[in-house]
């Protein structure tokens, strides 16, 4: 089954004791997106907030990943289950969601789903929405391990660099991948890294959803080479970089990982290679 779902899947389903509906929304703005819909939340949804709970908190670096302990801990707080079937999505369409749905997949969770189109296409369909968050009665019994080369490091990632094998995809824009533009953090050096290959994440969007997967796979195949084993995705903040993780994946790409701390990281350390132009 394809890890995208629409809202009438979501809709026939939604009642489903097991069904668990996770709104992973970011402050952040896309600067192309209008306003976002902090109001209306999809009925039984609750919140998976991943900028400030299910995060390392004591990293300098935004949203990284948190330990396991952490993460499983959270999890139940929000009553999640090990058998629930989790359906992800935010009020930007398909942006911050793809990311929640890595990290579930990270910790080897099967039955975790992104809603394609996000709020705003459930909104579009006419389904019902309301104003609360769900709050779980009872803890649930998530425990999971967290699993290794779903998330690497920037070591992982120089180690990489002169592999040929191994091919590592930025999901920034080409005037931020080839240093046209200043980075939007401040102190981040302009580029990236060396033998990248920039997939501007935009590129794989139809306004809010991802474009349907005949384009993405058009898109991909003229962009990565399919002679590689593994396939490193990297962005602003490894946001974005699980956009195209998830079109890769749907297109039917294998060992795939983000890179965590991504550019925020790799720019602001000046004993990491980059590169400025093609």
């Amino acid at each position: 089954m394809s890890p995208l779902v629409s809202p009438q899947w979501l809709a026939e389903r939604l009642e489903q004791p097991n069904i668990v509906v996770l709104d992973s929304s970011l402050e952040f703005q896309i600067p192309s997106e209008t306003e976002k819909d902090w109001t209306n939340k999809i009925p039984g949804a609750r919140r998976f907030d991943y900028d400030k709970d299910f995060c390392d908190t004591q990293s300098p670096l935004p949203h990284m990943m948190p330990s396991e302990a952490r993460f499983n801990q959270l999890a139940q707080q929000l009553g999640i289950n090990n058998d629930s079937i989790i359906v992800v999505y935010d009020n930007s369409g398909t942006f911050a969601s793809p990311r929640a749905w890595w990290m579930f997949k990270a910790f080897g969770h099967e039955q975790v789903y992104v809603l394609n189109g996000g709020l705003t296409e459930w909104k579009s369909h006419g389904y019902a929405v309301t104003t609360s968050y769900t709050q779980p009665t009872e803890k649930g019994d998530f425990s999971r391990r967290l699993l290794p080369n779903y998330f690497v490091s920037a070591d992982y990632v120089k180690s990489k660099i002169d592999d040929n094998k191994s091919l590592t995809v930025d999901a920034r824009s080409l005037a931020r991948f080839f240093s046209k533009v200043q980075e939007p953090r401040p102190g981040i050096r302009s580029g990236h890294i060396p033998n990248s290959y920039c997939v501007p994440f935009s590129d794989l969007m139809d306004d809010h959803k991802l474009k349907p997967t005949n384009d993405l796979a058009a898109i991909l195949t003229s962009a990565l080479n399919k002679e590689s084993e593994e396939y490193l995705f990297s962005c602003g903040s490894g946001v974005t970089a699980c956009i195209v993780l998830l079109a890769a994946l749907i297109c039917g790409y294998e060992n795939l990982a983000v890179y965590d701390g991504s550019w925020t990281e790799w720019g602001a350390n000046q004993a990491l290679p980059i590169e400025t132009t093609v």
